[in-house]
């Protein structure tokens, strides 16, 4: 069974948004080994320089590179990355899983995105959409699509 491992910056603190991961998490538990992993969030002034970001991106990049595993797959989210309809997706993950990759690890920035080399450090940049959505909603965004790509490649119903 693959290990998926989702590295978010920021605690989700939403209700709703906790309500729907919970219900992919338990969804995903017949497919992989999910683990859902926190980083806290670098506090910054409402209004921050450049300067003040960059810090708060390459203290959060640290972080999640420390968090990865030697032999996963990385899958960052960010705004300049490609744009994979489902099916693609789920194909590359597949195709990942017959290589031999038991570990998959998709990551999620906070409100300010992701350091450049966490972006340098994976092997597929994705985005959902050139739209902006919060962070806490990429996340219940992201573990529906992997597991419709769980569903997809399973040939459910489930991806009309």
């Amino acid at each position: 069974m693959v290990n998926i491992q989702l590295l978010c910056v920021g605690k989700l603190k939403e209700k709703h948004f906790s309500a729907a991961c919970a219900e992919y998490q338990k969804r995903l538990g017949a497919f992989c080994k999910l683990t859902v992993t926190e980083l806290p969030e670098v506090r910054l002034p409402e209004h921050p320089t450049p300067t003040q970001v960059e810090g708060a991106l390459a203290r959060e990049g640290e972080a999640l590179l420390a968090k990865l595993p030697k032999s996963t797959k990385v899958i960052a989210l960010c705004v300049e990355g490609v744009q994979l309809s489902s099916p693609a997706l789920a194909a590359q993950m597949e195709q990942w899983m017959v290589e031999g990759a038991s570990h998959l690890t998709l990551i999620i920035g906070g409100s300010f995105g992701l350091h450049p080399s966490v972006k340098e450090a994976a092997h597929l940049r994705l985005s959902m959409s050139p739209m902006t959505f919060p962070h806490h909603l990429a996340r219940v965004m992201v573990l529906e699509q992997v597991y419709r790509a769980f569903q997809i490649a399973a040939g459910t119903r489930y991806h009309k």
